[in-house]
């Protein structure tokens, strides 16, 4: 069988060609992407951070990017949000035990119009869900996501 050359051409060039047509494929009836449109609504993904104990917790849609992240402050924690574009508003609720807190505006931070900071009395507690609304080129971008990300926080230290 492999004294055939037909045999060994054909084993070396068919995954070259498998390959060649999943790409082929997904570029002729794949998903294209689009720019946002103004007045509607997104969802942003959570990668994989927000899942785990990372201290950080990314969301996605396209080329807007957003990190959520916690500072410890003296009169309790700041939430804050880092974007990769400019954001017009942003506003979070919190989720905990079954019971949805009344959502609260995030502030811009001084320092930059993508950094924005909300101050919280107390973390999150353990199972609570963020739920998060940014507003950038005139859509808004939503996501629902867990706070195992800060487990980190909860903990005491050694």
């Amino acid at each position: 069988m492999f004294s055939n050359r037909h045999v060994i051409i054909a084993l070396l060039v068919a995954p070259l060609l498998s390959i060649g047509a999943w790409f082929a494929v997904g570029q002729l009836v794949g998903e294209q992407p689009h720019l946002a449109e103004a007045g509607r609504d997104y969802p942003l993904i959570a990668k994989s951070n927000c899942r785990y104990d990372s201290g950080r917790c990314a969301l996605t849609n396209g080329n807007l990017e957003l990190e959520i992240d916690v500072q410890a402050q003296s009169s309790g924690w700041q939430l804050r949000l880092q974007a990769s574009h400019p954001l017009e508003g942003a506003v979070v609720a919190i989720e905990e035990a079954g019971a949805t807190a009344a959502p609260r505006a995030m502030h811009p931070d001084e320092s930059s119009p993508q950094r924005w900071v909300l101050n919280l009395p107390a973390l999150p507690t353990e199972g609570a869900r963020l739920q998060l609304v940014a507003a950038a080129g005139g859509s808004r971008y939503f996501a629902d996501t867990g706070s195992d990300f800060l487990q980190r926080f909860r903990t005491p230290g050694p």
